[in-house]
């Protein structure tokens, strides 16, 4: 590593190598090398005077890329496609002649963009599905474990923790849904020529419009695509960098989400994400543990939301065919955003995969409300044993609003129960009333949905992509 010079943090700290591959020049130039095979075997399946030996030539040097050559070139001609044809002729004398034949440097640089783009959704989808295998596995554990449940932040009815994961899931399956939807629908841009007509094809094929047709049909079997969009300019449309970067943008906010409730949760004391034996929470204070993983995610999940505004501005501002100023932001915004995202996965997985829970902690915050929320069922039981119900509820606000000054104003413990069973008015014991705080009598369905969600959602995902599974991830720093 370099120390004078300033590196992408995405690649020295927190994005895969295996993302990173899929965004090296390594990548793109052997993809380049494909696409002209792929174009030659085309052109002579049609009917060009292109031989056989050509293309054996070609393909004995898809792998061995002079780079030194096509470096040396690009700094006498300044363009990197013409340098790459060269450096490509240099080492294939017989099929210099063909390489590149009727195509226009998008030929390699779109369709290029458009297979990375596709191999990196495809690398999110793996980790994506193995976040949502782990959060799943965490759901399944504590569907059961009753916890105080929150609206505006304010205690509300419980839920379960296992319940809890279920809304992180749910969010996740939806993101999937649309990754799938977008990885299904891409497709390549073929070689339209300079301005989208196939012009040059059109002179090529003598006017056979049906060979022309049959060019980026053949160029996108031979890629491994079930198709080349119908119509563009030079470009593909921009759109799609947008569509991809829109989903990626999906990804991120449902994982800030996740990562704020634990940063909540870790406040609370009830759940926290794992912390190393010899990791340091803070310079001045020894006893802290921050949530560092989670943050990170929040901080990675701001730039990927708010990069999806950078396609989205270069799309629309492009003129007719085409014009040069989507490329200097496309190189930063469509790689970075990628390389966020997987990072973002990884802090993901490594969290859910370590998450540490208290029971006894949730059990006496949860305890500490509960008699607030049990007020129903015991106003309800007082109602059986003869009791008028207007007159009890008016009691009971007013013994709530005692307890809730107790609490509040004098730091106590919550005394309703106290308050309720010295009350002639309820009839009823403390060791009655006690016996009505068992909380799993007031988390509702959510054990049960819980395990309906998992087994009829996600199982199904799981066992389609189980080859896929058992994926693990370290973070750095």
């Amino acid at each position: 590593m370099s120390n004078d010079r300033y590196v992408s943090p995405m690649s020295e700290r927190y994005a895969s190598k295996e993302m990173q591959y899929i965004f090296s020049p390594d990548m793109k130039f052997r993809t380049w090398r494909k696409l002209w095979i792929a174009l030659a075997e085309t052109e002579k399946e049609l009917g060009l005077n292109i031989t056989e030996e050509q293309i054996e030539e070609l393909k004995a040097h898809q792998e061995d890329i002079n780079y030194d050559v096509a470096k040396e070139r690009e700094a006498l001609v300044r363009h990197d496609v013409m340098s790459h044809v060269y450096a490509y002729g240099v080492q294939c004398p017989k099929a210099k002649g063909i390489i590149h034949l009727g195509a226009t440097s998008c030929y390699v640089g779109d369709n290029t963009d458009l297979i990375v783009m596709t191999e990196a959704l495809r690398l999110v989808r793996k980790k994506l599905i193995n976040v949502i295998a782990e959060l799943s596995k965490f759901a399944m554990k504590y569907k059961d474990l009753p916890t105080l449940a929150f609206t505006h932040f304010q205690p509300a009815q419980p839920t379960t923790v296992g319940k809890r994961a279920t809304l992180w899931l749910q969010e996740l399956k939806l993101d999937l849904d649309d990754l799938e939807y977008l990885i299904d629908s891409m497709k390549l841009l073929g070689s339209k020529g300079t301005t989208g007509t196939q012009a040059s094809f059109l002179e090529l094929f003598d006017g056979d419009y049906e060979k022309v047709k049959a060019v980026d049909r053949m160029i996108a079997q031979k890629m491994g695509y079930k198709e080349c969009y119908p119509v563009s300019g030079q470009t593909y449309s921009r759109k799609v960098d947008t569509r991809v970067l829109n989903v990626l943008a999906g990804i991120a906010a449902s994982a800030h989400k996740f990562s704020n409730d634990i940063r909540l949760l870790q406040h609370l004391k009830e759940i926290e994400e794992p912390f190393e034996k010899n990791q340091i929470g803070s310079s001045a204070m020894a006893y802290k543990r921050n949530p560092m993983r989670s943050e990170r995610i929040a901080s990675l999940a701001n730039y990927v939301m708010a990069d999806a505004m950078n396609p989205a501005m270069t799309s629309s501002t492009q003129w007719f065919e085409r014009t040069l100023d989507d490329s200097a932001n496309k190189r930063v915004s469509i790689p970075e955003g990628f390389l966020a995202v997987d990072g973002i996965l990884d802090l993901y997985l490594n969290v859910v995969d370590g998450l540490v829970v208290y029971p006894k902690v949730i059990e006496k915050r949860l305890m500490s409300e509960l008699p607030f929320m049990a007020t129903e069922n015991i106003m309800m039981d007082a109602v059986k044993a003869g009791g008028d119900r207007q007159e009890l509820h008016e009691r009971i606000r007013q013994l709530s609003m005692e307890a809730g000054k107790n609490v509040k104003e004098n730091g106590l413990d919550n005394n309703l129960l106290e308050l309720i069973a010295a009350d002639p008015a309820f009839n009823m014991t403390l060791e009655e009333l006690k016996k009505t705080m068992d909380p799993s009598k007031y988390v509702g369905c959510a054990p049960m949905q819980t395990e309906e969600f998992v087994r009829e959602v996600i199982q199904p995902i799981l066992d389609a992509n189980k080859d896929m599974l058992g994926m693990t991830a370290e973070i750095n720093v």
